[in-house]
Parts: C-alpha cells; sequence; structure tokens
C-alpha cells in the first residue's frame, strides 16, 4: 500500500464510505453513503477530536436516523486501523446486543481482503483483531492490532468494569435499567485522553434517569457536548402531498416554528395514521421535533404541552442578567440600590420598566425538599412575565433583600411571598415598610371574624388546587405571557402523581411554577391600569435602565 493511501485510512469518512457496507431497511447490501444529520454528528466528533479533547457526546434523537449504524463503522474503523484500542458496545437489551455485533461482524466480513486485519476466533460476540496463530514466536513477531470490539447488554453484572477502554458506545442509554450505576463504571474504565471517545445515544423515555443527566449536559455540568436529533433532519421523512390536502392548526403550528415543508408534515401525517395508530402523542415521543417534546412523559402531565413546546421556540431574549447591589441600612434594609449586571446573575429581566404600569410578584421559599428561592414577575396590564429570579445559596436576607429591590425597581410591585416553610423574608420586607404587599384573608382566632390583617401568601390544600388551576388556564389561553425557559420547562415536569395530586416529577423542580402561580393568581390586588401617580422606581434604578437601553 502506498502512504497516500495508509493515509486515507486513517481517515474515517473515507473509510466508511468507501469499505463499510451495512443493510438498508429493505435487506439489500449497499454501501454506506453518509446522510446530512450522519454528516453533521461525524463534523463534531471531528471537530472535538482535532480540538484535542476527548470525545465526550450525549445524543438524544428521533427514531432510526442511523446513528448507531454510523457510530458502530466509525468504530469500527478506528479498532481495524490501529493498535491497542479496545471497544465497548454496550446495548439496552440482548436482542439489541445481538443486533449490534451482527452489524459489526458484517462490517469485517464485507472488507476488502487486502484491508481485513488478522483476526482471532471468539465465542463471545467480541472480534479481536490478533493474529489467530498458535506459534508463540510467531505471535510474537506479528501480535496484529490487538484491538477488538466487545458488545454486551447493559443488563449484564460488572459492564466495564476491571477495563481500560478506548471507545463505549452507549446505545439507547434512556432505556438502561440501572443507567446511573452503569455509565459510572463505564465512564471510569475510559482514560481522559484525546485519542478516546464516549458517545451516548438514545431515544426518549419520558422523564428518568436520563433526562436529568440530558439537562445537566446541557447545563455545561457533565463535560459531554449535547445533540439533538429532531425527525425532520432526515431526508427521507417525507410523503407527495395528496390533492386537496387541508392542515390542521397544529400542523400549520409546526411548519411555522421548524420551518417544515408540505412534504415532510405529509410523511408526518402518514407515520401518525399507519405506524403509530393514529396516535400523535406517541409520535411526539418517538419522532420528537425539540428536546422538550422528547421528554413528554409516559404519565399525567398538569399542564397542556403542546402550547408549552411551542412557546419554548419562540420567547422573548433576556435583556439583561444580574442582581441588585446596594449599602445596608436600619435592620439590614437595602439603600443605594443599584443594578449590577452578571452572567451568573440570579435575576434575569425581559422587559424594561415604564412609567406609571403596575407589577404583580410572586416568591416561593425554599423548603419542603427545595433549595431554591424563586420569584416571578409580571406585568400586571398585559399579564407578561417580565422577571424570573432563582437563587440557590441559602440566605434568607439576600432572598429578601432582592426582593424589596425587584419590588422598588418595578414601580413598587404588589409583592405576596409564601410563607408556608419560613416567614423571615415576608417578615423583614414588612419590618422595612415595603408599601405593598399581598395582604390574605384570615380568621381571627378569638372572634372568628375575617379579614383579620395579615401578609404574605400561604399555600395549603385550599389555596395550592386554585393557584395551579388559575396558571393552567393562563397556560393554555395566553402561553406567550410566559418569557422563561425554565418556567416552561418545569410546566413540562408537572404532573399528578398517583393520587391525582399535581406536584413536580420526581427529580424535577416546581419553585418556579409556585412563584408564577402565586403571581396570576394575587393580580386583583394590584392596579390593572397604567397610572402617573404610581411611584416610579428610584430615579438612580431609572437611569441605570435608559444607559441599558443605549447599549
Amino acid at each position: 500500500m502506498t502512504t497516500d493511501f495508509i493515509r486515507l485510512l486513517k481517515n474515517p469518512r473515507f473509510y466508511i464510505e468507501n469499505f463499510i457496507k451495512i443493510r438498508n431497511k429493505k435487506g439489500k447490501l449497499i454501501p454506506l453513503k453518509l446522510k446530512p444529520a450522519q454528516i453533521k454528528l461525524y463534523d463534531i466528533m471531528k471537530r472535538e477530536h482535532e480540538a484535542g479533547k476527548p470525545v465526550r457526546i450525549v445524543i438524544l434523537k428521533a427514531r432510526q436516523l442511523g446513528f448507531s449504524t454510523v457510530i458502530e463503522a466509525l468504530f469500527f474503523q478506528d479498532a481495524a486501523t490501529r493498535e491497542l484500542v479496545k471497544t465497548l458496545i454496550v446495548a439496552h437489551s440482548a436482542d439489541a446486543t445481538a443486533n449490534l455485533f451482527k452489524m459489526n461482524k458484517l462490517f469485517y466480513d464485507k472488507l476488502p481482503s487486502a484491508l481485513k486485519p488478522m483476526r482471532r476466533a471468539s465465542n463471545a460476540q467480541e472480534i479481536v483483531f490478533e493474529n489467530p496463530t498458535r506459534d508463540t514466536e510467531e505471535k510474537a513477531l506479528h501480535p496484529g492490532l490487538m484491538s477488538s470490539i466487545r458488545c454486551v447488554p447493559a443488563t449484564g453484572e460488572g459492564v466495564g468494569r476491571s477495563d481500560t477502554l478506548t471507545n463505549v458506545h452507549a446505545s439507547e442509554a434512556a432505556f438502561w435499567s440501572n443507567m446511573n450505576d452503569t455509565l459510572d463504571a463505564l465512564l471510569q474504565a475510559v482514560p481522559d485522553s484525546p485519542d478516546t471517545a464516549v458517545v451516548i445515544e438514545t431515544t426518549p423515555n419520558g422523564f428518568n434517569s436520563f433526562k436529568l443527566f440530558w439537562d445537566d449536559t446541557v447545563a455545561g455540568k457533565t463535560g459531554f457536548v449535547p445533540v439533538f436529533f429532531p425527525w425532520f433532519e432526515d431526508p427521507d421523512y417525507r410523503k407527495p402531498v395528496p390533492p386537496g390536502t387541508e392542515w390542521t392548526d397544529e400542523e400549520l403550528e409546526l411548519k411555522e416554528a421548524y420551518k417544515l415543508d408540505d412534504e415532510q408534515l405529509a410523511w408526518r401525517r402518514w407515520c401518525i395514521a399507519s405506524n403509530l395508530r393514529g396516535d400523535a402523542e406517541k409520535f411526539k415521543q418517538e419522532y420528537p421535533s425539540c428536546p422538550e417534546e422528547a421528554f413528554l412523559l409516559s404519565g399525567n402531565p398538569y399542564f397542556e404541552l403542546r402550547p408549552i413546546i411551542l412557546r419554548i421556540e419562540r420567547t422573548k431574549e433576556i435583556l439583561r442578567r444580574g442582581r441588585f447591589i446596594y449599602s445596608e441600612g436600619e435592620n439590614l434594609r437595602p439603600e443605594n440600590i443599584a443594578w449590577q449586571e452578571a452572567d451568573d446573575g440570579e435575576i434575569c429581566i425581559w422587559q424594561d420598566v415604564e412609567k406609571g404600569v403596575p407589577f404583580v410578584a410572586g416568591g416561593d421559599t425554599a423548603g419542603d425538599g427545595s433549595d431554591r428561592f424563586t420569584a416571578v414577575v409580571i406585568d400586571n396590564v398585559t399579564s407578561e412575565q417580565v422577571v424570573e429570579l432563582v437563587y440557590s445559596g441559602g440566605s434568607e436576607i439576600w432572598y429578601a433583600q432582592q426582593l424589596y429591590c425587584l419590588g422598588k425597581y418595578f414601580n413598587n410591585a404588589l409583592i405576596g411571598v409564601e410563607i408556608n416553610y419560613s416567614t423571615y423574608p415576608e417578615r423583614k420586607l414588612e419590618e422595612w415598610g415595603y408599601p405593598k404587599l399581598y395582604i390574605r384573608e384570615k380568621t381571627d382566632d378569638v372572634t372568628r371574624e375575617l379579614n383579620v390583617k395579615k401578609f404574605g401568601w400561604r399555600t395549603d390544600p385550599r389555596t395550592r388546587p386554585l393557584i395551579l388551576a388559575n396558571l393552567h388556564a393562563v397556560v393554555l389561553q395566553t402561553p406567550e405571557v410566559i418569557n422563561s425557559e425554565a418556567l416552561l420547562n418545569e410546566m413540562l415536569t408537572f404532573i399528578r402523581n398517583e393520587d391525582m395530586r399535581p406536584e413536580a416529577a420526581p427529580g424535577a423542580h416546581d419553585d418556579l411554577v409556585i412563584a408564577a402561580a402565586i403571581a396570576h393568581f394575587i393580580r386583583p390586588q394590584q392596579s390593572f391600569t397604567i397610572h402617573d401617580e404610581i411611584q416610579k422606581a428610584p430615579q438612580k434604578l431609572i437611569n441605570q435602565l435608559e444607559k441599558h437601553k443605549r447599549r
């Protein structure tokens, strides 16, 4: 072989598109030519490798986009052209394991003879590229590549333990029975070296361990690159449009949101009718259009999911992110309040403050298993969300101070902060003389009369269904008023449990949901119209706002 040809063999895409054969959906043997989505994955892996990084990728995908095939082909090329490569393929079932092994065996069997590395026989589902001779001297002189490809089910004991691996393909990881432990063992077996690769790929399987791993990956916490592939990235998912076809409102919304054409909509309609027995919700799970849709729960979601998912695609960009800074006056009351931009700020703002506009803030304090303090502020004229606060630091005084500053900043907004688990933030707002706090109805313990003046919101078995039902109506009728992706994502994982009680799915948060529900429910205690006499935010804050607008 010439030097140039050997160099080409080391080029993964050249190798797999010229020498790898696969069986297509019709059972015919054809060369593996990469489709657009497969090329996209290949380019991401190439980019990571050329940057000198270990390749670490997690793929969330629609069904049958060919990622298992291209990953197997790339790892096969590595093991068949390089010494001492150990590849482990972990599938979700015994049948899937057998199928992936058969794929690798076919790769080897259909290679040109001149490119077949020496292979030692194996009774396991394993290909070992070694000299098969029993002559120890001959084997010492010509050992072969000493590389291997092994296929195992995720259900096996000790998967990946006591091994040092080069490449790992974790197939359909969302369906592994014990994903966390198995994945932990696999990752420990792969050195942090630029010539290694771990690719996790799966179709969705509801809100489970993989969903949490995906969320952490998107948040930059795992070291993996998250890649989502929707169904419409496959060029084969198209059908001719029958004459006279009329599209439903949902189809038209999908067309606009994802820039689909009529042939793609026709395929979607055909697939639902022919392959999924008319179950459009099943299509969303098997062929998702966005990551949020991919994790639609098989359980009982509380909110209508379609308007939430479509809204996620259209949320406004954040105008500014940061926190308030201030000096501390009497009893720690914030004074000399100023806004500080910060990329890691706990407060996101979507709308400028305008003179006379009334605002409402709902706050949820940490407690009952949650370690976060949250707040949602809405424009009471339009009901549009203008602010989100998410704080995990644990300081109740800091949270109370930020609420105070938020309220002053937004024209002395009406504030209703939950008091179920701590009354401290509410008591500090009262102590500091905040001018507009939510007043709840309470029965006097002595006279039994109603309307005793009590500040703060209390969530109990009577009020919780009311505020959630009200927020449900907001989502259904006017989803466009919600600007926070974090809040929308919480709504996607807010379900009815076995007792039909609405709550966050295991591992999910609902503190933004509760804060938003409070804000929308207490609106009647605030004006619904713009009034000039509403006290403006401190002039220093207004000046800062104008400065940011000019940037």
